[in-house]
């Protein structure tokens, strides 16, 4: 199939078009992420300080899981609290945590897309069973509970 010059830049403008558009999409995320720890500064309290920076830097690590529409993750363990992070982009999300043996404890949701979290208390093994319509980001961090005096 031979390609005529036109379908060529057509094709070329899309390319051009489509990182255009990511590249506007990282220097937004960008900005915002310098406007938060920029926000963290001008907080008096030095642990509440530390608080707004550790996460506003949580922010920029990469997820544990992702993907799109359904998924059962390995099973991962914790040993002591952590935070489950999610975000989505679909109008359903619905995410249970269960442990190992499959129990269900914690149902958690979003409805049209966003971003939640839930506090994991108890060290343990377990699993997410996680059902949406679109692709989804899960962060699992482990809180540290230090405190400066």
């Amino acid at each position: 199939m031979m390609r005529t010059t036109s379908s060529v830049s057509r094709m070329s403008a899309i390319g051009l078009g489509l990182t255009m558009s990511l590249l506007a999409a990282h220097a937004d995320a960008t900005a915002e992420t310098n406007e938060a720890l920029r926000a963290c500064r001008d907080v008096a309290d030095d642990a509440a300080r530390l608080a707004c920076y550790d996460r506003e830097v949580s922010r920029l690590s990469a997820p544990r899981f992702s993907g799109r529409l359904s998924r059962v993750t390995d099973p991962f363990e914790i040993d002591g609290p952590a935070e489950l992070r999610f975000q989505s982009d679909g109008a359903i999300f619905v995410l249970y945590l269960k442990s190992a043996d499959g129990e269900v404890i914690q149902n958690l949701h979003l409805g049209g897309g966003g971003e939640s979290t839930y506090r994991i208390e108890t060290p343990g093994t377990y699993v997410l069973d996680i059902n949406g319509s679109e692709s989804w980001r899960i962060w699992l961090e482990p809180i540290n509970e230090t405190r400066i005096n």
